[in-house]
Parts: structure tokens; C-alpha cells; sequence
């Protein structure tokens, strides 16, 4: 065994320093939307939306997978999946609003309360579960999978895409593709493409 190669990947994160690390991207992307200019305002809340939108698609196909196969995990992943399918119609209505939307600042607070409180339960529950009983190696490896999962995923919240990980493996590419165009065209026609 080469032991240059273990030590590499022990110093590879893993998945649950994968997690908190975007929760602390989120938090930030919620503070700098709180104080953006108007010309950074949907820029700030487009990155916000690409985030959360990638982010939960890996939880539902990464995190709560082998969370519901430990002892009290499935209530805990139940939970979340149902705060996130809530999250993800919120986020949904805030994106057809728009930044310069009538209510859209009440409704964003409302969201982020919702978000950080959702934050708040994965860090305190469902991460702390997940380092408990599985080994190093397979968290390492689950980040991988969770990086994987991130890329493939829809770039946009869809209300009506399912809730479960076999459901995003069968239409997240679809909608993933269909997103990224809508990006680009977006980036295209806003002159940062």
C-alpha cells in the first residue's frame, strides 16, 4: 500500500465537510443578497438559486440515501426531504417574481428563515448521524458522489420534479440540460456569456 496515497486521501473532504461548507456559502450568498446593489441583486440571488438547486438534488441522491440506512435516520431525512420539497416551491415562486417583484423582499426573509432553519436541522441532526456511523473512507467517497450528483443536477428549482433520489436520476439530467441552456441564453443575452 502506498502510504503517499492514503495520506492524500484522508485529505480529501468529506462528505459532511462538502455539506457544511455550502451551508456556510449559503449563509454568505443570503447576507450579501440582503445588502446587494440593484446592479448585483439578481446576480447575488441567481447564484443563491443555482446553489440550493444543485445542493439539495445531491442531499436527496447523496446524503439521505445513506442516512435512512442508519438507526433513526429515515425520520430525520423524511423531515428534511419535506422541508426541502417546501424550500424548493418557495424558491420556485421567488425566481417567477423576480428581484424587482412586488413582496419579494417578504418573501425572501421568509425564505432564508425557512433555509437556515433547514441548515440548522441538518447540522445538528442528520450530519453529526451520518459522521457517527459511517467510516472516513465512505464519506470521502460520498463527497465524490455528492460533487458528481452537483453537476449533473438541475441548475433551478422545478416544483414538480420528484422528491427522491431515483426520481432526480431519471429526470435531473433532462431538467439539468434544459437549465443550462436557460443559463446560457440568459448569460448570452445579459452580455456574460
Amino acid at each position: 500500500m502506498d502510504t503517499g496515497e492514503a495520506t492524500a486521501n484522508e485529505d480529501e473532504p468529506d462528505a459532511v465537510e462538502v455539506v457544511l461548507g455550502q451551508h456556510e456559502h449559503v449563509r454568505a450568498l443570503f447576507a450579501r443578497l440582503g445588502v446587494a446593489g440593484v446592479q448585483d441583486r439578481q446576480e447575488t440571488f441567481d447564484d443563491l438559486l443555482r446553489l440550493l438547486a444543485v445542493h439539495e438534488t445531491a442531499e436527496e441522491e447523496v446524503i439521505y440515501p445513506a442516512l435512512r440506512r442508519i438507526a433513526g435516520g429515515d425520520e430525520i431525512a423524511k423531515a428534511r426531504t419535506d422541508e426541502e420539497d417546501a424550500a424548493k416551491r418557495a424558491l420556485s415562486d421567488l425566481e417567477r417574481l423576480g428581484v424587482d417583484g412586488k413582496d419579494f423582499d417578504r418573501r425572501l426573509l421568509a425564505f432564508r428563515d425557512m433555509v437556515l432553519s433547514h441548515v440548522e436541522s441538518e447540522e445538528q441532526e442528520a450530519l453529526p448521524l451520518l459522521r457517527a456511523h459511517l467510516e472516513p473512507e465512505r464519506l470521502r467517497q460520498m463527497a465524490t458522489g455528492f460533487l458528481t450528483a452537483e453537476a449533473m443536477a438541475p441548475t433551478h428549482p422545478h416544483r414538480h420534479a420528484p422528491e427522491s433520489a431515483t426520481g432526480n436520476l431519471l429526470t435531473g439530467p433532462f431538467l439539468a440540460m434544459v437549465d443550462r441552456v436557460r443559463d446560457a441564453l440568459r448569460g448570452f443575452t445579459k452580455g456574460r456569456a
